[in-house]
């Protein structure tokens, strides 16, 4: 009965609600579920699913908050009478978070009784009772001895994949275990959130991937192991509480008994290994093995990432490498920096969003050489940790047309200049999140990458991400190859809504001899040294692109 309906299901646990999507072999979407947190579980007391508490740089949540949303997705699957006709599954969650458990978890995951729930039976396994997610910030000091320890943020960087980073795990296990080594002694294993929402459905420890295992300053990325360096510098005797690290997807075992007798999945039923939020987007926007597409998300954080067929890692040690689901990897950046900031100047000067986009749209690319550094807030990319906005080119802080222009030039650019490290230049990018509505700000990504850009309709890409990972894993484990490209045109490729080609005037403003790209530079090595004062280039570019 199985095969006859084969339903692939992704799972994302998410910071603030667990998805469910449900695809099938043709391409169709079956059904689609979310469990907001803050709604759902109000006992817990988070705030966009995350605990409230007097340190701001600190940000945790409740592992078992998370058993009960999958306890109750399960559920709600299995009442619209979709279990039964699953045979794979896989799990998204969000990036870098880190779940501490003691030695009774093995026996636990392996016993339970399908007359309780996973929550009743499992709320002793953890020797933590919170976990560190990805919005935390207060590892400074563990970042700075693992990077002393490992010999700068170069070196670590070429090692792990990114300069130590506070959200991330090692970091974070680091703190832990100077902070509370009682318990940090009681930790029989550490899983990431992806790890541990697996290990729930197979009944026993789950190995971490590649997308999520490199995001923890813990491995080697070169030779897709734990690095004996890095886990020396991070914490003692850390290699025994870590799973297995799987540098591509695999189908790590079938749904355990509990899943099977509780909710009604088929025993045979098989499950790949969990996986990030961004490696599982990469999937979700059909970018695996697409080195001529790269991907922007404006969002709260905007965010520019692409697949890298050959490893590459900035100098700089800006932006991070993450592994992918055919084992290769890809780059992301983050700006911190993103929807705020543009919001900080709209709101000064009372616009609507409508109005924020004809202001942009009546200004001429290049902003008659007014340009702005808008670091309203501390910056991840470029590092800027004392926040301040810059205005260069005569600038007036009351011209409302020049501010709105000037923040998402500089954006953008930003984006291009802090990339070149990735490689080759996208031949398309794509453009996901609220950001990409804006039809003028999309043009502006055109100018200054001077290349097609695509307006891309996917919500929940994570999600999605995981589904078409678990099809992926389920059809060639039963010798019906199937390629990425094969499932990306059967679910991904008919979601463009928009396409917008460079205009060639306004790519030269950008990209021709002292044009704005050059200054923009000039002005941020000014501003965040060591660089020289660069009104001169300003005047030039003025005379050759504003005459």
């Amino acid at each position: 009965m199985m095969e006859k309906r084969r339903l692939f299901l992704g799972l994302d646990l998410s910071t603030q609600s667990l998805t469910a999507l449900a695809i099938d072999r043709s391409g169709d979407f079956i059904e689609q579920f979310s469990i907001n947190f803050d709604e759902r579980y109000p006992s817990y007391k988070t705030e966009g699913g995350v605990l409230i508490g007097d340190d701001p740089t600190v940000a945790h949540s409740d592992p078992n908050m998370w058993m009960e949303a999958l306890d109750d997705m399960l559920a709600l699957l299995k009442e619209k009478e979709l279990t039964r006709h699953i045979c794979s599954i896989a799990v998204s969650a969000q990036q870098h978070g880190s779940v501490y458990l003691n030695a009774s978890t093995e026996g636990k995951l392996s016993s339970l009784n399908p007359s309780l729930s996973m929550s009743q039976q499992l709320n002793t396994i953890f020797s933590r009772s919170t976990a560190p997610i990805w919005m935390d910030s207060s590892t400074n000091a563990e970042c700075r001895e693992i990077t002393e320890a490992l010999g700068g943020d170069t070196a670590v960087a070429h090692l792990t994949g990114s300069r130590a980073t506070e959200r991330f795990a090692g970091p974070q296990i680091r703190k832990f275990s100077k902070e509370k080594p009682k318990d940090y002694e009681k930790t029989a294993h550490i899983a990431l959130i992806s790890s541990f929402a697996t290990s729930l459905l197979v009944g026993t420890i789950a190995p971490i991937d590649g997308g999520d295992g490199y995001g923890t300053n813990l491995a080697d990325i070169q030779s897709a192991r734990w690095s004996g360096q890095a886990l020396s510098a991070s914490a003692s005797d850390l290699k025994s509480r870590l799973p297995k690290l799987v540098p591509q997807d695999e189908i790590v075992g079938n749904v355990s008994d509990y899943l099977s007798e509780r909710f009604g999945f088929h025993p045979k039923t098989s499950v790949a290994i969990g996986s990030g939020d961004n490696p599982c987007s990469l999937v979700g926007l059909g970018l695996i093995g697409e080195t001529g597409h790269h991907a922007v998300s404006l969002g709260t954080s905007d965010t520019y990432f692409g697949y890298l067929p050959e490893l590459a890692v900035s100098d700089r040690g800006e932006g991070h490498v993450f592994g992918t689901a055919d084992g290769k990897y890809m780059a992301l950046l983050c700006f911190k920096n993103g929807s705020p900031a543009r919001e900080t100047i709209k709101d000064r000067f009372n616009l609507s969003w409508e109005k924020f986009s004809d202001l942009l749209m009546d200004t001429r690319p290049g902003n008659a050489g007014q340009i702005m550094l808008p670091y309203f807030s501390p910056e991840i990319t470029p590092l800027v940790l004392n926040p301040r906005v810059w205005r260069f080119g005569g600038l007036p802080e009351s011209d409302a047309a020049g501010n709105v222009r000037a923040v998402v030039e500089a954006q953008i650019m930003s984006m291009y200049l802090h990339s070149g490290w990735m490689g080759t230049r996208p031949q398309t990018i794509l453009v996901t999140a609220g950001g990409s509505e804006n039809r003028e700000l999309l043009k502006v990504i055109s100018q200054v990458f001077n290349t097609e850009v695509h307006s891309f309709e996917v919500k929940d890409s994570a999600a999605l991400g995981a589904a078409i990972r678990a099809a992926h894993c389920r059809l060639n484990h039963q010798d019906e190859a199937v390629s990425w490209r094969e499932l990306t045109d059967r679910y991904v490729r008919d979601k463009v809504t928009e396409k917008i080609k460079p205009d060639e005037d306004a790519v030269r403003v950008f990209h021709g001899e002292n044009g704005l790209l050059e200054i923009y530079k000039a002005c941020e090595e000014y501003a965040l040294g060591p660089g020289e004062d660069p009104e001169d280039k300003i005047k030039k570019f003025k005379k050759i692109y504003c005459s």
